[in-house]
């Protein structure tokens, strides 16, 4: 008997395995990247007190750590749709890696960057600061519970609850938000002691105003695009074209690129809420006059 007739195997079995690996190893990655981020804003911290050009170096790896995480973190997920490999135990992991890329390394590389070094220990600011860093962190895990029970129980999750828009997100996700605080230090790595006590402390307040805001809009209703079905059609190879052109604009100029790109995403969102807000009011205003 041949060992054809022994292998009864259906054909490109082994291969579809293999396929739930790609993703699964991109959400590694992305881990992987948190992790260095940590690392580097440790590094930078400690020479920050007497080198800052040294550890401006090292908030610009960590900063460009979690850059890289975020692309890491987009494909997996198309990369699983695309092939159908989605899994729970996959969101679940990518949740957790985010939490760490997003969470706590973007809150220990602001704390490095920042507020370690600009405010004394003890003090009002310094606790206030160290305060909406973990607000932060605790609105991003909840941002990630709330995307991961959406997913599972998609009709209806509590009284007045919305059903799941796959084109929108619901309130910020984590990733864009981690993503504006670390092009902000891209932008510029050195630590904020170096530009004076008083200036850096100016700085550090409209720092702690921003996660603020950060951390409502992650908790927020507010819907942002996903950008899932983005390329969908005959826009497709316009859609090519933008990313090739927005590539090259991030290659040659990643201090304003990332800067620009994140925060008018964060923007976005914000400001097509306000907008159908007050359309929403005109209409029922001119209903009522009628």
């Amino acid at each position: 008997m041949s060992d054809e007739t022994h292998d009864s195997r259906p054909p490109h079995r082994g291969l579809k395995k293999g396929l739930y690996v790609i993703p699964t190893l991109f959400t590694a990655a992305n881990v992987a990247m948190g992790f260095l981020a940590v690392m580097f804003s440790i590094r930078g911290y400690h020479a920050s007190f007497g080198d800052p050009q040294g550890a401006a170096s090292y908030f610009n790896a960590a900063a460009l750590a979690i850059g890289l995480a975020i692309l890491f973190d987009t494909i997996d997920g198309r990369v699983a749709r695309a092939t159908r490999t989605a899994t729970e135990i996959g969101v679940q992991f990518d949740s957790l890696a985010d939490v760490l890329t997003f969470g706590i390394a973007p809150t220990a590389l602001v704390y490095a960057w920042s507020f370690g070094g600009i405010y004394a220990d003890g003090s009002l600011a310094h606790n206030v600061g160290t305060f909406l860093l973990f607000a932060y962190l605790m609105c991003g895990a909840f941002r990630l519970a709330r995307f991961n029970l959406q997913a599972t129980r998609p009709v209806k999750l509590e009284e007045g609850a919305t059903k799941v828009d796959k084109k929108n997100f619901v309130g910020l996700p984590i990733p864009p938000a981690g993503g504006l605080l670390a092009s902000i230090i891209h932008f510029s790595p050195l630590p904020l002691s170096f530009y004076g006590a008083e200036s850096g402390q100016y700085y550090g307040y409209a720092l702690m105003a921003l996660i603020a805001v950060l951390g409502i809009l992650m908790v927020s209703k507010i819907r942002y695009s996903s950008m899932k079905t983005a390329g969908a059609g005959p826009q497709g190879i316009l859609l090519v074209v933008l990313i090739a052109g927005l590539a090259m604009f991030v290659y040659f100029y990643s201090r304003y690129a990332l800067l620009a790109i994140s925060g008018i995403y964060v923007l976005h969102g914000l400001i097509w809420w306000v907008f159908r807000a007050l359309t929403v009011k005109r209409s029922s205003g001119e209903s009522k006059t009628a």
